[in-house]
């Protein structure tokens, strides 16, 4: 699937479609074609450092990253990780040469205009009928931005948000000075629609945040339930799809890898999402993005700032957001990859489904497996799995599912990369029964199947994990 060139001590492994050499060098090419169409000068000498100079030291760069995980290997099946496609690093850094700045206008314009692009088409995907929104540089930023709004909107309120979601909101509560309120889960780690319905008639919560793919579990909260409900209270629900929020692409589709439709459309009914492109849409760090429904919080945003906007009336993307500088080269990035992979059915969707079908096939393996035992049946393309062990008991789950992780990354001749997952011994209780709680909770293993090229290797992943399990 991989072709590997190396050069001295830096191995680079490219699918065999795209030569990023090549177009790399094209990229600077074309920068530096554009560079000659104005006046020439001299670098200032303050800033000339020779090649001599700079083989010294590169040598010890390369072999310093050699201490990484392989994350573009499917062996690497730990945590939410793999390399952006060369279609995405290509245009990352050929608009990283000439470093626009995406807060003003003035300081990208042409960045700026991909960035509306390439949110629209995100709005788009979401059935956003209208929307205001842009790129952050991570979905703690994008959700922090969400509940910014949330709590300029209802101040005093409360945000309420599954007891599963991710702990930016809880943290994000605690920057904004704003009352945070867990709400408990049901057996697949979904938002409890009874609890969430008692707690929103007390009339203390402005926002309930719905979740479209928990980090842990990858569990899928019913947002279409959450909407009808939060509706009925006078509530606004922000919808958290940072991990998950692509799989929309699979809404309602046929096969093994479709997905539910309903949550997924009522998306488009909420007031706000976030969703990180640097996830499943393929891209390097750090991308993420805000949009919101109603573009008439941009009013929030108002700042003055004297110095900046001053090229153009149209809107500046710094004046509807919360961080000032921001990387163009993220939406050049987001944007060329767009155009080869849209974020639809039969593009990026097409993706998607190859790391859903690995995660079902990988379960329906680990359901007839003698050594391993499915934690909760994968709702995306995470899998969790624990360890068969004599006596059942979370102490002993505990310490095999160590024994497997550390196992799995020591072994150089056969690697695996695993990761594992804190359960408490209620949670686990109610997924599985006849285990021994002799402790508060145990680790479980899990396993983030995010590159499509997992779909061919799960059946030689989970021979390897069962070796592992026999120890």
């Amino acid at each position: 699937m991989f072709a590997c060139v190396r050069e001295d001590s830096l191995i680079m492994r490219v699918r065999p479609d795209v030569d990023l050499r090549r177009w790399l060098n094209r990229g600077v090419a074309a920068v530096e074609h554009w560079q000659g169409s104005f006046s020439p000068f001299e670098p200032d000498p303050s800033l000339r450092v020779s090649d001599e100079r700079l083989a010294s030291v590169f040598e010890e760069f390369t072999e310093r990253l050699r201490d990484n995980y392989p994350f573009f290997h499917p062996s690497y099946a730990g945590q939410m990780l793999k390399p952006p496609h060369p279609a995405a690093v290509v245009g990352y850094l050929t608009a990283m040469l000439v470093n626009p700045n995406n807060h003003a206008l003035d300081g990208g314009p042409a960045t700026a205009r991909m960035e509306k692009e390439v949110v629209a088409q995100l709005a788009a995907m979401f059935g956003l009928a209208t929307h205001l929104g842009h790129l952050t540089t991570s979905g703690t930023i994008a959700n922090l931005e969400a509940l910014y709004v949330a709590r300029e909107l209802h101040p005093g309120t409360a945000v309420a948000y599954s007891a599963e979601a991710h702990y930016t909101h809880g943290r994000m509560c605690g920057v904004l000075g704003i009352e945070g309120i867990p709400v408990g889960v049901d057996d697949a780690g979904r938002l409890d629609l009874a609890a969430l319905d008692e707690l929103l008639a007390a009339g203390r919560v402005g926002t309930v945040v719905a979740t479209a793919g928990t980090t842990a579990l990858g569990a899928i909260d019913p947002v279409h339930e959450i909407l009808a409900i939060a509706r009925r209270h006078g509530v606004r629900v922000h919808v958290d799809a940072a991990y998950g929020g692509f799989f929309i692409l699979l809404a309602g589709g046929e096969g093994r890898a479709g997905l539910d439709a309903a949550p997924w459309r009522a998306i488009g009914e909420c007031d706000s999402v976030v969703v990180d492109p640097h996830k499943h849409g393929l891209q390097p760090y750090g991308c993420g993005a805000v949009l919101f429904a109603d573009p008439g919080v941009g009013r929030l945003y108002q700042h003055d700032s004297p110095y900046t906007y001053f090229t153009s009336d149209e809107l500046h993307l710094g004046e509807i957001s919360l961080e000032c500088s921001r990387a163009g080269a993220a939406a050049a990035a987001l944007w060329l990859t767009f155009q080869l992979l849209p974020p639809a059915p039969d593009g990026l969707g097409q993706v998607l489904a190859a790391c859903r079908r690995a995660a079902l096939d990988w379960a329906e393996l680990i359901d007839a497996s003698g050594s391993l035992t499915l934690y909760q049946r994968p709702e995306l393309d995470i899998v969790s799995y624990f360890p068969v062990t004599s006596p059942p008991s979370l102490s002993a789950i505990d310490a095999a599912s160590a024994r497997m992780l550390a196992g799995g990354m020591a072994d150089r001749a056969d690697p695996v990369f695993l990761s594992t997952l804190q359960v408490q011994a209620g949670e686990f209780g109610r997924r599985q029964a006849g285990i021994a709680a002799d402790r508060d909770g145990t680790r479980i293993l899990r396993s983030v199947l995010m590159k499509p090229e997992a779909e061919a290797h799960v059946a030689r992943l989970h021979a390897r994990v069962e070796r592992l399990a026999a120890g």
